[in-house]
């Protein structure tokens, strides 16, 4: 067999997290920063954690409640015209009285 072909085996290797926690297991590097961990994920925190870019997240929210206030659909506007229908008999009904 070939000699160091394999890559150097650190087994106290660090894992440092954004939010400043510090993991040890056994790696091929010494030392690996990351973003999320289960300390800060919103997963396993239960807190939701929005990075927003372009206002994104605030435009999205808007249309939803935007979106829940204005009804729509099939049963919407067959009432609409119902109302419609009504108004123009009772204008009718009105026209031919005189």
């Amino acid at each position: 067999m070939k000699k160091d072909t394999h890559p150097t085996y650190f087994p106290e290797a660090k894992i440092i997290c954004a939010c400043g926690k510090v993991y040890t297991t056994g790696s091929t590097r010494e030392e690996i920063r990351i973003e999320l961990c289960s300390a800060c994920h919103p997963f396993f925190t239960g807190k939701q954690k929005l990075v927003d870019t372009a206002r994104r997240v605030e435009k999205f929210q808007e249309r939803l409640t935007n979106k829940a206030t204005v009804a729509t659909g099939k049963k919407v506007k067959a009432a609409k015209r119902a109302v419609k229908k009504a108004e123009k008999m009772a204008s009718e009904e009105k026209a031919e009285s005189k």
